[in-house]
């Protein structure tokens, strides 16, 4: 029988202890540091900055435990999108289905535009200086980290380092991914508030600052017919307990995938991505777990309503917070030495041709909420769906436009319109000719995504 004395049966704890500490520090160098409070940079990120500045010192660094980290961040990400895919969704503005499907095309054409930029880098790079330790498909990690954040980042760039080893090529592609996605937080806080401000110089914005105060009613914390906060069970313990039963179902679909014998294809290039794909089977489950339980309710045969959007939002946030705090925290930078310059290259071209086209996607599509558009999706596709809110909220503190419906929305378009492309992730890798192949079916997928964008339709007066 093992002692509780024993360090062994605390070492995951202590790795929480370490995020936990990190983040109340951060959050309150945020609340009172006007310069930190005025970038917008998450409390997450900047939880995560503080640990990697603190690893150099040899007795903190032994604390923090990089495999840990990485386990946290991969299940935070899973966990988060299965809470965010259980909540039933309330609509506060008008909204469109055609808006909604045309954002989600923006999201997706995004993606493929990122990737294009970070692989007209990247291989490149491989052909002409270094072969020896640098991956010819590293670019695609930059939608990765831009546009899906820590988790997704160190999916990816896990199964790229395994990649480049079965081609003899030494590749830190968690590293790689993890400094795209921390790159992304800062680009999408900074550049969003910087072009905020010139927004506001030139009288075209009015920003809420940290004036505005949100007023909740009981109708926001809970829905009519809901179970009580306590009973025989707790009402938090209910939305962890159906969280977590719908990730034991993601896993049982993993595994179970894992097991058929899909032929070559499928050990090549479906078999690798399946336990990457955690977050999107975490959504189709939890899609299809809350529909099961809203046919129960409507037969009758549940009489109360065991989903709580409030408390989901708080699991889903609390998921959120840990994933980039231990994504960031899991960073090596003695692995990144021979990676500085691509990765630099990388995250300025991406940011640039991000901003450029989402602003140029948004004057198109919504005229009468330009900025309010832009800010939500360019914040998201540089962070998460969070930084965009952030963002959102300093122009538009109401959600009065329907820029906050789009983007929540747009999920299920984005991953439809996404899908194809995300097997990429798994082609492209295999060989320099399959990433080159993988380019010319990106550029084709872009001009289709540009002919739907930017069709002809009624123009509508732009009020911005």
């Amino acid at each position: 029988m093992s002692s509780f004395a024993d360090i062994s049966s605390w070492y995951w704890l202590i790795q929480l202890f370490i995020i936990v500490a990190a983040l109340l520090i951060a959050n309150l160098i945020r609340c009172n540091v006007s310069l930190f409070r005025r970038s917008l940079l998450p409390s997450a990120l900047l939880a995560g900055l503080f640990i990697l500045c603190l690893k150099p010192i040899a007795a903190f660094s032994q604390l923090v435990d990089r495999h840990v980290m990485e386990i946290i961040t991969y299940h935070a990400l899973g966990l988060g999108f299965v809470a965010m895919a259980l909540k039933n969704k309330k609509i506060k503005s008008a909204t469109t289905t055609i808006k909604v499907v045309e954002t989600g095309a923006v999201t997706a054409s995004t993606y493929i535009l990122q990737g294009l930029a970070g692989l007209l880098i990247t291989v490149p790079f491989f052909l002409w200086i270094n072969k020896s330790d640098f991956f010819y498909s590293a670019g695609m990690l930059l939608p990765m980290g831009y546009g899906q954040g820590p988790g997704q980042a160190l999916n990816f760039g896990t199964t790229f380092s395994q990649w480049a080893a079965d081609q003899g090529i030494t590749f830190h592609g968690a590293d790689f991914g993890l400094s795209i996605a921390a790159t992304g937080f800062i680009v999408g806080s900074l550049v969003g508030v910087i072009f905020m401000n010139i927004l506001r110089r030139r009288g075209k914005l009015n920003i809420s600052g940290d004036t505005h105060v949100e007023h909740y009613t009981l109708a926001d914390y809970e829905s009519e017919g809901e179970i009580p906060h306590s009973e025989s069970i707790d009402k938090l313990t209910v939305q962890i307990c159906l969280v977590l039963l719908v990730y034991a179902l993601v896993f049982l679909l993993m595994f179970g995938i894992q097991q058929l014998d899909l032929g070559n294809f499928g050990v090549k290039t479906l078999k690798p991505l399946v336990w990457g794909f955690n977050f999107l089977w975490g959504t189709l489950l939890g899609v299809l777990v809350k529909w099961i339980i809203g046919r129960l309710r409507k037969s009758n045969l549940m009489q109360r309503e065991y989903i709580n959007n409030y408390t989901l939002d708080r699991i889903a946030g609390t998921c959120f917070d840990f994933m980039i705090v231990a994504g960031t925290a899991a960073i090596d930078f003695n692995n990144l030495r021979s990676l500085w310059l691509p990765l630099i290259l990388v995250c300025t071209v991406g940011a640039v041709v991000t901003f450029f086209y989402v602003m140029r996607c948004c004057k198109r599509l919504y005229p009468d909420y330009t900025y309010e558009a832009f800010f939500s999706m360019f914040g998201m596709l540089t962070g998460t769906a969070s930084n965009g809110m952030i963002l959102l909220r300093e122009i538009d503190p109401r959600f009065e436009t329907p820029a906050a419906n789009n983007l929540v929305l747009q999920t299920i378009p984005a991953l439809a319109f996404g899908f194809p492309v995300l097997l990429l992730m798994g082609f492209a890798p295999q060989s320099l000719t399959n990433t080159l192949i993988s380019v010319g079916i990106m550029v084709v997928a872009l001009l289709l995504f540009a002919l739907f964008i930017f069709r002809k339709r009624k123009e509508q007066k732009n009020t911005n």
